[in-house]
């Protein structure tokens, strides 16, 4: 006979139902370890929250010690170290207990890749914290209370929801690496300008429609990526960015070269914007470059002055509207990598285009050479004067223009007017040297 009775109405879901899941259990052997090491580590166990064990880790007296058992030196719970690295990523956390703070002795606590939407405000009570990583997580705001970890080193807030960033970030002035990246940041605050230890900052992939004039002053920053974001502009003041070695500035809205004068500037990547033109007043401000990368944009000419580069070693012009290419690309000494794929160039054989680099500056070169007023296998390139400037005969020649600024000169050497020669001059630029007066020989050439 069956033990159920007959009518009798089963629950399909008997033996699956709990009324509350619990959170998993951490092992003991792993809370025992870490009151000896001052580490744990309890990534990707699919915790969806912290159990109490680990935020009373270090008050709670230990199972064995209720027991009547004798110690060896290995055992002694009480030479226990203070919990000071909690590693708790790649689980289900939607949120972090105000228990926190019972591990006031924290320097890492690492809580990337879960499910968080706000944070405790305890957590401003773990003054020792120096690493805090929130990165992969789905927080829309912080806690002001963050902002008075004042030893924070480390603070990793990338692929969040983060809205707003308020001023009091600028109080964190030790940290070192902040990454701000994959946000829905419309504005970042002057106050960055006080994270002077900052080498890296990582704004890419935001809403950002400009940049604050604060971060001017941030003096040991190398690298800023601000790819992928609404820019329309550079503020000019940047350039006070005196260390400031590699700009991003791929997938905005800029219409032009950012004028960003700087004695080390190396690279400048602004692909995938609406540049149209390349002009000399943004070329001289970049003399520095050895990278230039200016591909996916709308550029249709090069102009003569594009010889002012004369470090640069990559220029990338693929995917643009340029039909035709300046001889003066054959001046620049360092060029190494020429790319131009995707532009509607004419008058050079395609099989020329295909060959490299190398080929086609020989034959830009043939094309300078041609020049009547040329000195036959001679390059028309830059003679060095005394001042250790330089001045370019081919400028003269084909541009009409004598510059010789910026060289801090109480003179104008003889050697800049014996480079004219003969040559007809329509413009001439003697600006941010230390003259006395107008050059004598200007002023010969002249009447």
């Amino acid at each position: 006979m069956s033990r159920f009775k007959r009518g009798a109405k089963l629950d399909s879901r008997a033996g699956f139902r709990t009324e509350k899941e619990e959170p998993a259990a951490v092992p003991y052997g792993l809370l025992k370890t870490a009151r000896k090491s001052g580490q744990l580590n309890l990534s990707g166990r699919g915790l969806t929250e912290v159990p109490q064990s680990v935020w009373r880790l270090n008050l709670d007296t230990p199972e064995e010690a209720k027991q009547n058992l004798s110690f060896g030196a290995d055992d002694r719970w009480w030479d226990q170290t203070d919990l000071t690295k909690l590693l708790l990523p790649s689980n289900k956390l939607e949120a972090l207990s105000e228990d926190v703070k019972l591990l006031p002795a924290l320097t890492v606590l690492d809580v990337h890749d879960n499910q968080l939407t706000s944070l405790p405000t305890s957590i401003g009570e773990l003054q020792h914290l120096q690493k805090l990583s929130l990165s992969h997580n789905k927080l829309k705001e912080l806690p002001k209370e963050v902002w008075s970890l004042k030893n924070l080193t480390c603070l990793q807030l990338q692929q969040n929801l983060l809205e707003h960033l308020p001023e009091g970030v600028g109080l964190l002035t030790n940290l070192d690496d902040i990454d701000l990246s994959n946000n829905q940041l419309t504005a970042v605050p002057d106050s960055l300008g006080n994270l002077n230890h900052l080498v890296k900052l990582n704004l890419s992939h935001n809403k950002l429609k400009s940049l604050p004039s604060g971060i001017s002053v941030m003096k040991n920053l190398r690298l800023l990526d601000c790819t992928h974001n609404q820019l329309e502009s550079i503020p000019p003041v940047l350039s006070q960015m005196a260390s400031l070695e590699q700009l991003y500035l791929r997938h905005n809205k800029l219409r032009f070269l950012p004028e960003l004068p700087s004695s080390r500037l190396k690279e400048l990547h602004v692909g995938n914007n609406q540049i149209e033109v390349l002009e000399a007043e943004h070329l001289k401000h970049l003399s520095t470059l050895s990278v230039l990368e200016l591909r996916d944009n709308k550029v249709k000419t090069l102009p003569e002055e594009i010889e002012l580069l004369q470090g640069l070693e990559r220029l990338d012009l693929v995917n643009n509207d340029i039909s035709s290419l300046p001889a003066a690309l054959a001046l620049l000494p360092k060029l190494k990598i020429l790319t131009l794929e995707g532009n509607p160039l004419r008058g050079i054989r395609r099989d020329l285009l295909t060959k490299g680099t190398n080929e086609l500056l020989k034959y830009l070169r043939g094309r300078i050479k041609e020049d009547p007023d040329g000195k036959g296998d001679e390059p028309d390139t830059a003679m060095t004067l005394p001042s250790q400037a330089k001045i370019n005969v081919h400028t003269i020649k084909t541009l009409k223009i004598l510059d010789y600024s910026e060289k801090q000169m109480a003179c104008v050497p003889d050697d800049v007017f014996d480079a004219v020669g003969s040559e007809p001059v329509a413009s001439v630029n003697f600006s941010k040297n230390q003259l006395a007066a107008v050059p004598p020989r200007y002023l010969a050439c002249n009447q």
